[in-house]
């Protein structure tokens, strides 16, 4: 691997928004770049570094795949409007979806949405805005797991020797790739970027798609969407690096009314960590772990049981697909 860290006691924010600034106007020139926001810290921040670097030369998507969290593309879209920035929300959910069908390896499952995002949806806003770069918030976590083969982030390209020009018609500009996720956040700070937009917990490039475990249908989505809105509201104050809700392929039976009810389970991971590579979970008071439980199964049709992970990554990982 050869992209080289820039490693937080290292990282001078200001001088690097300006380097990359200037990187991206030389690369892009007089020409057109775009990009997908997601919402997430990475996306959120590469986004804008390009407006301030490029300003009207980039344009801004924001891919509406039928995988986001709850309400994610109109908050966003909105948060983003007020500082300035115009985001296009564009329907993919059919596509992804009809991708994804029948997927049940978490590999293929990356695959799908890579291809899915790339070549169908993106090389189509391409062509029509006639850009030939697209901005993306890679980070050195994403390539240091691909590479070392623990999992294939879906934003990895070029480092596996994907020519994006040959397979999708455009060039991919990577301007944090250098960076981890703290180094991300002091970058965001440092634009400007409001407090909950550069401090949100990670979420994954492949959205909730990463959490569920076998086939990703737009039920078992709306499930795991809803306890992930569940976690995120009662584990907002817990400090924690990371959390989150992820949906178990097997059903398990339990009880309800004093009936057996064969249902789903609900996975609650969350994680004390400051570069992701490794992590441990938190412990958290099991008051609200309880809270958490009570609510999945009152408030989610279907959910008979809550568990919580307390295996450190590695061996676990943070995400489950």
């Amino acid at each position: 691997m050869q992209i080289q860290e820039i490693t937080l006691d290292r990282l001078d924010p200001q001088r690097f928004i300006a380097e990359k600034s200037r990187t991206l106007c030389d690369a892009v020139g007089n020409g057109l770049a775009v990009n997908a926001l997601s919402g997430g810290v990475d996306s959120s921040v590469v986004t804008a570094l390009g407006h301030q670097a490029l300003a009207g030369r980039l344009k801004t998507y924001f891919i509406d795949n039928g995988i986001m969290r709850k309400n994610e593309p109109e908050q966003i879209a909105e948060q983003f409007g007020k500082l300035g920035i115009p985001i296009e929300i564009i329907d993919a959910k059919a596509q992804f979806f009809a991708a994804l069908k029948g997927l049940s390896d978490p590999e293929e499952k990356r695959e799908a949405i890579t291809q899915t995002f790339y070549k169908q949806v993106f090389g189509e806003l391409v062509k029509k805005s006639g850009a030939r770069f697209l901005l993306q918030g890679t980070i050195f976590t994403d390539v240091e797991e691909t590479v070392a083969g623990v999992k294939r982030q879906h934003n990895i390209l070029a480092q596996l020797g994907i020519d994006t020009v040959a397979q999708f018609g455009y060039e991919v500009i990577e301007p944090l790739i250098e960076l981890r996720k703290p180094g991300v956040r002091k970058i965001g700070e440092a634009l400007g970027l409001p407090y909950g937009m550069y401090n949100r917990p990670p979420f994954p490039g492949p959205a909730l798609a990463a959490r569920v475990i076998g086939e990703v249908t737009p039920e078992r989505v709306a499930l795991v969407r809803e306890a992930t809105a569940i976690v995120e509201q009662e584990l907002s104050a817990s400090g924690a690096f990371q959390y989150l809700a992820i949906l178990h392929e097997d059903k398990v039976t339990g009880i309800r009314d004093g009936r057996r009810d064969y249902g789903s389970q609900i996975e609650v991971r969350c994680w004390e960590s400051t570069d992701a590579k490794t992590a441990t979970p938190s412990r958290l008071d099991f008051d609200i772990l309880q809270k958490i439980s009570a609510r999945m199964t009152a408030e989610i049709p279907g959910v008979v049981s809550v568990t919580y992970n307390i295996t450190s990554k590695p061996t676990s990982t943070i995400e489950a697909v």
